[in-house]
C-alpha cells in the first residue's frame, strides 16, 4: 500500500468573522502567511494570545473564517493552561471548555471550543476506494522515523471531495515519535 505524509499540526485557533473584527479591529481580515496542505487552507500572519486558569501561549489563526471558533492543543498545551482539551474531530465542540482569547484590539471569552484533534488522515474519496476504507474508519498508521518509529491506533478516516491526502497529528504525537516537520505513514493491520 503507498505511503501518505504524517504532518504535524501545532496549536492552533479558527474564528468567526466577527471575532477577527472584535480581536483585530473593525473591518479587519486574515491576513494569508502560508498555504497548508489542504487545499483554501492557510497560516496567517495574525496570532492571539490564548489565556486559561494556569497560564497563557500564543498561537496562530488559521483561516478561512469558521461559522464556529475552536482553539486546538495538544494535552501538553491544555495542562500549560490549566484547562481540559477533550479529543475530538474537528468541528465537534458541544461540551468542551471555554478559554479567553486576546488580540491587540479586543478580547473575547469562549464559552466552548478547546479540544486536541482526533489523529485523522484527510482523503478524498478516490483516496478512500484505494485504501480500501471509508468516512468515519478507524485504521491505525505506522510511521517509520530514525529511532522511535510506532504505530498510531485510533486514527479516523475523513472523506471528502476538498481533501488532500495526509494524516494530522499532534505536537504531542510527533514528538513522540520524534518527527522533524513530516514523515510518511501506511494503513497497517
Amino acid at each position: 500500500m503507498e505511503k501518505f505524509i504524517v504532518e504535524i499540526s501545532a496549536r492552533h485557533i479558527h474564528v468567526t468573522d466577527e471575532q477577527v473584527e472584535i480581536l483585530f479591529g473593525e473591518g479587519h481580515k486574515l491576513t494569508p502567511k502560508k498555504n497548508l496542505s489542504q487545499p483554501g487552507q492557510f497560516a496567517c500572519e495574525e496570532k492571539l494570545t490564548i489565556v486559561g486558569p494556569r497560564g497563557e501561549l500564543k498561537a496562530s489563526i488559521l483561516g478561512p473564517t469558521r461559522k464556529e471558533a475552536q482553539v486546538e492543543l495538544s494535552l501538553t498545551d491544555a495542562r500549560t493552561l490549566g484547562v481540559e482539551a477533550l479529543i475530538r474531530e474537528s468541528g465537534d465542540i458541544e461540551g468542551t471548555s471555554g478559554i479567553r482569547l486576546i488580540g491587540p484590539a479586543g478580547e473575547i471569552e469562549l464559552e466552548k471550543g478547546v479540544i486536541a484533534a482526533k489523529r485523522h488522515i484527510h482523503m478524498t474519496p478516490a483516496d478512500a476506494e484505494a485504501y480500501g476504507v471509508h468516512n468515519g474508519d478507524i485504521v491505525n498508521v505506522k510511521v517509520e522515523t530514525e529511532a522511535r518509529s510506532l504505530v498510531f491506533g485510533d486514527t479516523v478516516v475523513r472523506v471528502r471531495d476538498d481533501f488532500a491526502l495526509a494524516m494530522h497529528i499532534d505536537t504531542d504525537e510527533g514528538n513522540a515519535a520524534g518527527i522533524k516537520g513530516s514523515a510518511l505513514g501506511e494503513i497497517v493491520e
